[in-house]
């Protein structure tokens, strides 16, 4: 059996224990913390965090892989949850294109880097230098030879945004606009404008 269909069958399981045990359990609406901490939704994947693996396996979904790093306590992941990955526009743009990896800035759960190192989430969190929370990274497509994680990221989202940064950053990434001469800002004012001319922008 190919590792990703291996790690995708794992992945349905420990999300099937998940949902079922008490983690999952809160008022209607309300959004699931997990035993860790960290505030969950129920269309992250869960795999091994090996990098390269994950790649192959977000491929073979037709979807990018993003990685996020969260913590326990961290008012601007909760706000993100709430405000953000609950909003439909949001939450079914990346669902359709994106596979979500969550990682604890200070878990002990085993990462394996691109180079083939192994880590511990928060080891991993350590040599790539992510310090904020929420922390967003974009992978390539396809698995580069000998980089590391932040040296292969097409792109990266440390902190909180509004809706349309937000959003925006994953649309960016979805059409490879990395690839091209429009930096982020500038596709970013440009949306915004059509956005303002269709009398959809809302608070930022």
């Amino acid at each position: 059996m190919p590792e990703f269909i291996r790690n995708a069958l794992f992945r349905f399981a420990l999300l099937a224990l998940a949902l079922t045990g008490p983690a999952a359990l809160g008022p209607a609406g309300a959004v699931t913390m997990g035993e860790d901490g960290l505030h969950k939704e129920p269309w992250f994947t869960i795999t091994f965090r090996d990098i390269a693996e994950d790649i192959q396996a977000a491929n073979a979904e037709g979807k990018r892989l993003a990685i996020i790093f969260e913590q326990r306590g961290c008012i601007y992941c909760k706000a993100m949850h709430e405000k953000l990955l609950s909003d439909p526009e949001v939450r079914d743009f990346i669902k359709d294109h994106f596979m979500v990896v969550q990682y604890n800035m200070f878990g002990d759960e085993e990462v394996t880097d691109l180079d083939g190192d192994v880590l511990t989430e928060k080891s991993a969190a350590r040599k790539w230098g992510y310090v904020f929370t929420p922390t967003i990274v974009f992978l390539p497509d396809s698995i580069p030879d000998g980089k590391t994680v932040p040296e292969a990221a097409v792109a990266t989202m440390p902190g909180a945004f509004g809706k349309w940064t937000f959003l925006n950053m994953f649309r960016w990434v979805n059409e490879k606009g990395y690839e091209g001469d429009e930096h982020f800002q500038k596709y970013h004012a440009r949306i915004i404008n059509q956005l303002r001319e269709e009398g959809r922008l809302g608070a930022e």
